[in-house]
């Protein structure tokens, strides 16, 4: 018998920015809903070949397997201009009002809103191999295993807690920080208004995280999720994930994770409130 087709199958990666949510399809090709006041969702005609997307506040970043960026959507502060002659990409993230891309050599360039010093990237800063933008505040995951911060630390976000080795992937939330290390365990820190920094007591066996407004999300190597923090604005875990398939989904592509932004004050209306439930039927 001829197996039915599974309507969540060919997709590589998703992202969630302030209300909206970008999907990449395996065919390079991407997919974007949600709050369109800025034109974030209105994917460029023709756009292939991409290998990453990242979502803003409001704005769209797509990477290309050239090593070239594409960003559209809100660019009161050039957070969709692209640094003229930027190539040689080879990862991508989206702020809140800023961009953030790390280059094959190692170094890091950042455009967009800076009135935190969220784009100025310590000068030799080299070796990193991935990044993470939050609403102020950058963070970059070094070679070594290391982690460095800059930009706003009202909060601590940019203190990076002395002595931490062992990191294989870096998000940062609105005004928080959050690391796994390479034994499946987390470090969390900045602030801590609705506990999104107080990892789960015995939490191991994660191979990603994600961080929202004011919550964080860790997917475990057996393919359930766990979220902790402010989640009672949403459901804590989707309804798919209630679905043995869908379990089955994100164990085949678990390293793949996005979660929603929630800032209210740009959640005030009917529309936005249904969009945001749109989002979550693909993504957590």
């Amino acid at each position: 018998m001829r197996r039915a087709k599974n309507p969540k199958e060919g997709w590589k990666q998703v992202a969630a920015g302030g209300a909206h949510t970008v999907a990449l399809k395996q065919d390079g090709t991407v997919v974007a809903w949600g709050l369109n006041n800025y034109d974030q969702t209105d994917v460029p005609p023709n756009l292939t070949g991409v290998v990453q997307v990242a979502a803003g506040g409001e704005h769209t970043v797509a990477l290309k397997s050239d090593g070239t960026v594409v960003a559209w959507g809100y660019n009161e502060y050039g957070q969709i201009d692209v640094p003229q002659n930027l190539t040689g990409v080879v990862k991508v993230a989206a702020g809140y009002l800023h961009t953030v891309a790390v280059k094959q050599d190692g170094t890091v360039v950042a455009w967009g809103l800076n009135n935190f010093g969220q784009t100025d990237v310590p000068q030799n800063l080299t070796g990193v191999v991935q990044v993470a933008a939050g609403q102020a505040h950058t963070v970059a995951l070094k070679q070594d295993g290391t982690v460095v911060a800059w930009g706003w630390d009202s909060y601590d976000q940019t203190n990076v807690p002395q002595d931490l080795t062992g990191v294989v992937q870096v998000a940062a939330g609105e005004v928080h920080t959050v690391a796994l290390r390479s034994d499946g365990t987390i470090v969390a820190w900045g602030w801590n208004g609705y506990g999104q920094t107080d990892v789960l007591q015995g939490l191991t066996g994660v191979v990603q995280v994600a961080a929202g407004y004011g919550h964080t999300v860790a997917l475990k190597q057996d393919g359930t999720v766990v979220a902790w923090g402010d989640i009672k604005r949403i459901r804590s875990i989707p309804w798919e994930l209630s679905d043995d398939k869908w379990l089955h989904f994100v164990a085949m592509y678990g390293d793949k994770l996005a979660v929603t932004r929630m800032v209210p004050s740009r959640v005030m209306n009917s529309k936005s409130y249904r969009d945001i439930r749109s989002m979550m039927k693909l993504c957590c």
